[in-house]
């Protein structure tokens, strides 16, 4: 698969010139398009389409300076490179405070050019490169990546975007495998907290006391082997999120200590008079029921309250079966990518297996049936014969094509989701580009392309 070619505009009003460039540029493989006329270049400027412009300050109607500022209000990440003749530090200062790259005194040789181009396009791959990862880093939790098109999902993601700002403790309940953390990191990332700490502890894996000091840290002595101070996960996640997976595991000692932290924002370390104040949000889930807990004295009622200030429940797989064929292909493709394998789908029968199972472990039991399945699998598709070796399988064998779920299935899906989820964001800020990319933490060229490629008109969503 070649790297497609790197979009220049070249805008420059002596026609000799800005033919001459076009050549060179063209001859070292980038797709340019000159310009002779300012206001000409500035109409067809759409962001997204592409990814340097080249421009001469001194033109007549609308000059270079111009230029500079309407590219860079349509799009404010492209790199514009200034050509002039009289490159003054007064005129040179006022293009960079503009938003120029760089700038390039005439005359000038063909490879100074080239470099020049070729430097700005490789820094700001760089900076693109990272804004990408931190998106993708941030982007594996947002909600509209989370897998699903069922009813029941889009109710619980539309919880999950209201309890996100709402800076209060959150419980989220459902069996085992449901995907709680998931959402736990949803809520985070679309909070004002998104650039601060998500710390996880599950409080159901270590004994009571070293989950003790796991949360709240301890003095050096505090007892045998403290050999010196330590900070715990409260101090860890200031500012941030604390989750508190498998809550009704806590010790009564612990829910005690957390319970003052939750009323007053503050704690101290085991063996420690100091008292230590952090800003932090608590989630916590539970696949116990916590209500019966409280009855039978486990658990605090207190504590009960001050953790479920919101409630948002996971619905089982079982009530969500429109989500299997998604996330089956989902978990198909990544093991595909992992291991380099092809496998296609599952077939007709395999598929229905699929819908019919109960899922007592719900996503997490999905995932690993999938992947064992794949690791067996022979052919192109996954077959119930080879499920059948993961889980119990009640149906006659009968005949018919294959239903084919394969990677265009997912891709499929997923771009309904993400039209719809364009639409609404489009709706929510009432058209305007600008606010929706920033709430989506996008960049407005990002839109453009996601508008462009859907085919959605604005005036529908404003």
């Amino acid at each position: 698969m070649t790297d497609k070619k790197k979009r220049i505009m070249l805008i420059d009003n002596e026609e000799g010139l800005c033919r001459m460039m076009q050549a060179v540029l063209e001859d070292s493989g980038y797709d340019v398009k000159a310009y002779v006329r300012s206001f000409e270049a500035v109409e067809d400027f759409k962001p997204g389409d592409w990814d340097m412009v080249v421009s001469d300050i001194k033109m007549p109607g609308m000059d270079g300076l111009e230029v500079l500022q309407r590219i860079k209000q349509k799009e404010p990440g492209i790199p514009v490179i200034m050509i002039t003749a009289y490159a003054t530090v007064e005129m040179s200062i006022q293009a960079l405070r503009k938003g120029a790259y760089d700038m390039l005194t005439k005359p000038f040789e063909p490879e100074e050019l080239l470099y020049r181009v070729k430097n700005a396009l490789k820094h700001t791959q760089l900076l693109e490169e990272n804004r990408e990862l931190r998106e993708e880093l941030v982007g594996k939790f947002r909600f509209n990546n989370i897998i699903g098109a069922s009813a029941a999902l889009k109710e619980v993601l539309d919880k999950v975007e209201k309890i996100a700002i709402r800076d209060t403790s959150v419980l989220i309940t459902g069996e085992s495998g449901t995907g709680k953390e998931l959402i736990a990191q949803a809520i985070h990332y679309n909070s004002l907290r998104k650039d601060k700490k998500f710390v996880a502890i599950n409080c159901g894996a270590l004994p009571e006391t070293l989950l003790e000091s796991e949360l709240f840290g301890s003095k050096k002595g505090a007892f045998t082997g403290a050999s010196a101070d330590r900070q715990g996960l409260l101090e860890a996640a200031d500012g941030g999120t604390l989750f508190l997976d498998e809550v009704g595991n806590l010790p009564m000692n612990v829910q005690k200590t957390l319970l003052r932290f939750l009323q007053e924002q503050e704690f101290n370390r085991i063996g420690d008079t100091k008292t230590i104040k952090v800003d932090v949000r608590i989630i916590s889930a539970t696949n116990a029921d916590l209500k019966g807990s409280v009855k039978d004295g486990s658990f605090r009622e207190d504590l009960y309250y001050r953790l479920n200030v919101m409630n948002l429940h996971l619905p089982p797989l079982r009530e969500r079966t429109a989500d299997i064929p998604l996330l089956a292909a989902h978990f198909i493709t990544l093991q595909n990518k992992k291991f380099g394998t092809q496998i296609k789908g599952v077939d007709a029968e395999g598929l229905e297996a699929v819908l019919n199972y109960p899922w007592p472990g719900n996503i997490r039991q999905l995932k690993n049936v999938i992947e064992a399945s794949m690791a067996l699998e022979s052919g192109d598709y996954i077959s119930m014969q080879c499920l059948s070796q993961f889980i119990e399988i009640h149906l006659p064998h009968e005949g018919g094509e294959a239903l084919v779920l394969d990677e265009s299935d997912y891709s499929r899906a997923l771009s309904r989701f993400e039209m719809d989820y364009l639409k609404g964001l489009l709706r929510k800020n009432k058209g305007n580009i600008e606010s929706a990319a920033r709430e989506a933490g996008m960049n407005m060229a990002t839109i453009y392309r996601k508008i462009k490629k859907y085919n959605i008109r604005k005036e529908d969503c404003s």
